[in-house]
């Protein structure tokens, strides 16, 4: 199919100006064979509701909601957002809320008045959410006053002021005209028919929610969610892990992320699952809400956390029996990791991969070590098609080998919303989304499966000479003195890039010397042009809010040493 007929600006069957629709013919055949359903998500969800009126639906350490009460809450909000505000169907409202039931209160009745929610973090500060809002044309933010140190409704104001957005609603704190109050949108729904809500005639084919990918600086890499995949991409996810009514999830990281929305919050409601929803990954809040709430499920942990687990001496007398699912995600574990989890909290782990953009990969519940430990296991749908291309490239690169997961299926984006330019090179010209990821294609246990072993853009080009960090990390990781390890590129005048390796110590062990880390990793067996030539020690790495080593603060950390140490010597 030609590039230009797959990616033009196009209003598409569902006149949506700046979305890249799916093909009429592939569209047609996923609802053929019953993957995509011919409703809106909203639809999907709320069907769930009477089917599991009487179960649990959310926990927090606060409240606990039925599915009866979560969803008349929800349609009490969309009626109420209707009738107070502004808002109407097909408008974007930006989400700057924590784990706390007020948001999937916001979100199910944004879904329901036919509003779209952009999935933005707390954290995101007033120019990054200006950036995004202008990008999808928000003409709302949602924000929650008691959130870390109450600066959310001074900095939605200040987007107000500066003409970004238009209607502040304010959760869990006052609020004063021209703002509206979470609670009294509540109010002015009381009584509404549920029966006159938006989301009876949206169009599924539509977008449904804006998810983000990647950094939110420069042009926003947006992902428009439609109804249809992203409910197909929920219960794709509940049917691989076998989520059921009596099934209890906890999830511990930002719910209003596309991991948060597509791992935990959609697939538990279509399920009849209880979703346990933790304030912060702390890792005592952690242990207190899995001794309390008993989950069978822990849907997204990251190796950061899991690391963090094995250190906390409480984990060694905490009672994780009822955990039979955990599923690590987010960035590649190292197999001493997952062999420490096994051996010293009796965890046995799966791993898992997925994006904004669509696809995820699980490792199968009965697996084998070899392939729970070293893959992300194999796509959640039949559907799914994945290619591993040399990067840059359209060919096909063989079993074992290194290359670019290259991806298409019922719920992996065509495009990127308003984004023409980056599309042309972001897909190849079937319609297959290049990840950037680096990838193997392994035969294990008579499947395909696949491992992740790096980001292209994680790759130090050190002259001709091309360095893998995630391979070096995982040696370094091996030492007995390092608890954590990421290698990042430094900029060199004469090769363009070297190694900078960023270490966290054991406890009271001693610092490595550059020397002293490249004996030992010589003796793995790595190439020399590998070595890491700087050694920076810091008490912790950088996380994302997602919990993902922030390698571009270690990259803009180093360059900034550098610039200081030449400028020093001038």
């Amino acid at each position: 199919m030609p590039k230009s007929t797959v990616f033009a600006r196009s209003t598409g069957s569902a006149g949506e100006e700046g979305l890249v629709p799916y093909p009429a013919d592939i569209s047609d055949a996923y609802r053929a064979a019953g993957f995509w359903s011919g409703r809106t998500l909203p639809t999907e969800l709320r069907a769930a509701a009477p089917q599991h009126a009487e179960r649990t639906a959310l926990i927090t350490p606060e409240q606990t909601l039925g599915y009866r009460e979560l969803f008349a809450a929800a349609e009490k909000f969309a009626a109420g957002l209707a009738a107070s505000s502004g808002l109407r169907p097909g408008d974007a409202v930006m989400f700057q809320m924590g784990n706390v039931a007020e948001t999937v209160i916001a979100y199910l009745g944004c879904l329901m008045a036919g509003i779209r929610p952009v999935c933005t973090l707390p954290q995101h500060g007033v120019r990054e959410i200006s950036v995004l809002a202008r990008h999808v044309g928000a003409r709302g933010l949602i924000a929650q006053a008691d959130f870390r140190h109450g600066k959310l409704p001074e900095h939605a104001r200040e987007l107000r002021s500066g003409g970004v957005i238009g209607e502040i609603v304010i959760a869990r704190g006052p609020s004063s005209a021209p703002d509206l109050s979470y609670a009294d949108i509540l109010g002015a729904g009381e009584g509404a028919d549920p029966a006159d809500l938006p989301y009876h005639t949206l169009d599924p084919r539509q977008i449904a929610v804006f998810q983000l990918s990647g950094g939110t600086t420069g042009l926003p890499k947006v992902a428009p969610r439609l109804h249809e995949e992203y409910a197909y991409n929920a219960s794709a996810w509940a049917q691989a892990l076998g989520w059921a009514p009596g099934t209890t999830v906890l999830y511990a990281l930002p719910i209003m992320h596309n991991a948060g929305i597509s791992v935990a919050l959609q697939p538990a409601l279509l399920s009849g699952a209880t979703l346990v929803l933790a304030p912060s990954a702390d890792t005592g809040t952690l242990l207190d809400l899995i001794e309390t709430t008993r989950p069978d499920a822990i849907p997204l942990v990251p190796p950061a956390l899991a690391v963090r687990l094995l250190d906390e001496p409480r984990s060694r007398h905490a009672d994780l029996s009822s955990v039979t699912d955990f599923i690590i995600g987010g960035q590649k574990l190292p197999p001493e990791i997952a062999e420490r989890l096994r051996d010293e909290l009796g965890i046995r782990i799966r791993q898992k991969f997925g994006m904004a953009e669509g696809m995820f990969l699980v490792t199968p519940p009965h697996g084998s070590e070899r392939m729970r430990h070293h893959t992300v296991g194999t796509p959640i749908s039949p559907a799914d098609e994945i290619r591993i291309l040399e990067p840059g490239g359209d060919t096909e690169a063989a079993d074992g080998e290194i290359g670019e997961l290259c991806v298409r299926g019922p719920y992996t984006i065509r495009g990127y919303y308003r984004a023409e330019q980056h599309n042309a090179h972001a897909f190849t010209d079937d319609g297959f989304y290049r990840t950037g990821d680096l990838a193997r294609r392994h035969a294990i246990d008579g499947m395909t499966c696949y491992s992740i072993d790096g980001r292209i853009k994680d790759v130090i080009n050190r002259g001709v000479e091309k360095i893998h960090a995630e391979e070096v990390e995982e040696l370094i990781l091996r030492h007995p003195h390092v608890a954590g390890a990421a290698l990042v590129a430094m900029p060199d005048r004469v090769l363009g890039e070297r190694g900078c390796a960023y270490l966290v110590p054991e406890h009271d062990a001693p610092q490595l010397t550059v020397a002293a880390l490249g004996d030992f990793l010589r003796a793995q067996g790595l190439a020399v042009y590998k070595l890491p030539e700087r050694v920076e020690y810091l008490p912790s790495l950088p996380l994302s809010p997602v919990g993902k080593v922030a390698k571009k603060t270690l990259r803009d950390d180093i360059a900034d040493s550098l610039a200081g140490e030449s400028g020093a010597s001038v």
